[in-house]
């Protein structure tokens, strides 16, 4: 029988210069989840993260202090620690391929050059994991990818965003009780912009 995520990790780098930045997206969407299931996020020097228990969903919320090349650190020891396998993890994390607005739910496969899934994958020793897409859009060329993500998204593009990681979290009644098609079609469904007119 498929469960809920038993970990819900979120991706981004610590510091207060890096707290506005497209990176942090995985960041943002644990912290408005934390506040929703009443969770407060403190640091566990075990687990090198902000770590938060919401007990009555069963789940715990990771934030990652590490950076985010070595955020599989991380996620491996709260992972082992309470015996959670990696079917049960649910990451989040921003997504150069879909632009501002979108999300995409998926399990496993590969990392597609994020490093952050990369040291993760590394970590557990598979890929076989729920990935929570935020999308931040590409600048188009790959050599501005490094500035791009640790830049702040634009106003427009921060609106698209904000949208999204409220979706997400309208996400979170489905995939709480492991009704992943159901989520997986909410999620990935293109969102309607506010001048489509319902057919």
């Amino acid at each position: 029988m498929q469960t809920g995520p038993r970990l819900v990790v979120g991706l981004g780098n610590p510091g207060a210069e890096y707290s506005e930045t497209r990176h942090n997206a995985g960041f943002w969407f644990c912290e408005r989840l934390a506040a929703r299931l009443g969770a407060s996020l403190a640091r566990e020097a075990r687990f090198h993260g902000l770590v938060g228990n919401a007990r009555n969903a069963g789940v715990w919320l990771l934030l990652p202090q590490t950076y985010m090349n070595r955020c599989g650190q991380s996620v491996g020891a709260l992972a082992r620690f309470y015996r959670i396998a990696p079917g049960e993890i649910l990451v989040v994390h921003d997504e150069l391929d879909l632009p501002p607005g979108q999300l995409k739910l998926k399990f496993g496969g590969g990392a597609g050059g994020h490093n952050g899934l990369k040291d993760i994958t590394a970590h557990l020793g598979t890929q076989d994991y729920w990935r929570l897409r935020i999308g931040i859009g590409h600048p188009g060329s790959r050599d501005e990818v490094v500035d791009y993500v640790l830049k702040p998204p634009r106003r427009e593009e921060a609106a698209e965003i904000e949208a999204a990681l409220d979706r997400a979290l309208e996400l979170w009644p489905f995939i709480a009780r492991a009704d992943w098609n159901a989520a997986m079609q909410r999620a990935n469904a293109r969102p309607r912009k506010p001048t489509d007119t319902p057919s």
